[in-house]
C-alpha cells in the first residue's frame, strides 16, 4: 500500500487516509448503516447499531490497548540493567555503537516557549535516549523533519537537537532532519551513520511503534549493522481493574497508536 502511494505521487495524503480508516470513523460509518437498516431489517440494524457502540467503547479502553499490544503487536521489552551494562562495557572497548532517537512530533509553534517544541511522545523518548547515552557513553542521533500532515514547520530532529544541547546539556552527535515516515527515518539514518563505521544502533522509540521501526532499520541496514531494540513507555500488563475497562482520553490515545501502527505494519509503511 504504501508503494502505491508512492508510486502515484499521493503521500500526502497517507495522513487522510489513516484516519478515515483508524476509529472512530469506521465506527461511526456503522452506526449510520445501522440506523438506516433499522426500518427495512430491524433485526439487522439493531445488530450493526449494538455492534458500532460496543466498537467504540472499546476502543476507547486501556484494557484493549494492552489486549493489541500484548497478543497482536507484541513488543520487545525494555533493555534492562544488566543489558545496558553490557553496551557500556562494548562502548568502554570502542566498539562503534549509536544511540538513535525517532521523532513522535513536533508543534510549529509554542507560545509559552516562543519557539517551535517537541510533542510529549518526542520529549519522552529523548529523555529516554539521553539518560541511555549517559549510562552508556554512546553518541546520539535524532531521526526526524516534517511529517506528510505538516506543510511548515522546523524539522523535528532540529528542535531536538536545541533541546538536548540546551536543557539536557548534551548535544547530538547526528541530525538527520530530512525523513518524513518510519521507512524515511531508517533509511536516512542508517546512510548517516555507515560513514561514523557505526556496527551497532539503539533504536528508541515507544514500544507500540518499536515492531514496525525495527522492521524498517533492520531492512535498511540489509545485515551491515546490528539494530538493538531499546523501546520505552510500555503498556502495562495483568490490570485488569474496573478502570482499564471504562472509556478514558488515555485508552483512546493508546488504542488508537496500536492501530495506526497495525495499518503502519499491514500497509508495507
Amino acid at each position: 500500500m504504501n508503494d502505491i502511494f508512492i508510486l502515484l505521487g499521493i503521500e500526502s495524503w497517507k495522513p487522510v487516509v489513516a484516519t478515515l480508516l483508524l476509529p472512530p470513523v469506521p465506527l461511526l460509518v456503522m452506526l449510520l448503516v445501522g440506523a438506516r437498516l433499522m426500518l427495512p431489517r430491524r433485526g439487522l440494524g439493531w445488530f450493526i447499531v449494538l455492534l458500532s457502540i460496543t466498537g467504540l467503547w472499546f476502543s476507547n479502553c486501556t484494557i484493549t490497548a494492552r489486549a493489541l499490544s500484548q497478543f497482536v503487536l507484541r513488543p520487545p521489552v525494555a533493555l534492562s540493567p544488566e543489558r545496558v551494562a553490557e553496551i557500556k562495557a562494548q562502548v568502554q572497548a570502542r566498539k562503534p555503537v549509536a544511540i538513535v532517537v525517532l521523532g513522535g512530533g513536533v508543534r510549529a509553534y509554542a507560545p509559552e516557549y516562543g519557539v517551535s517544541n517537541l510533542t510529549t511522545t518526542s520529549v519522552e523518548r529523548l529523555r529516554y535516549a539521553v539518560w541511555l547515552s549517559r549510562e552508556t557513553g554512546a553518541p546520539l542521533a535524532f531521526s526526524g523533519g516534517l511529517s506528510w500532515a505538516q506543510a511548515e514547520a522546523m524539522p523535528e530532529a532540529q528542535v531536538a537537537a536545541r533541546i538536548a544541547a540546551q536543557e539536557f546539556k548534551l548535544p547530538l552527535r547526528w541530525v538527520e532532519d530530512q525523513s518524513r515516515d518510519t521507512r524515511e527515518n531508517a533509511g536516512r539514518s542508517i546512510a548517516l551513520l555507515k560513514p561514523a563505521g557505526i556496527t551497532q544502533v539503539l533504536l528508541v522509540t515507544h514500544a507500540w511503534h518499536m515492531p514496525r521501526a525495527l522492521r524498517a532499520f533492520e531492512e535498511a541496514a540489509q545485515g551491515a549493522m546490528q539494530i538493538v531494540a531499546a523501546p520505552l513507555g510500555e503498556s502495562g500488563r495483568g490490570d485488569y481493574s474496573v478502570q482499564a475497562w471504562l472509556p478514558s482520553t488515555q485508552g483512546c490515545a493508546a488504542v488508537h497508536n496500536m492501530l495506526h501502527e497495525l495499518l503502519g505494519i499491514v500497509s508495507g509503511s
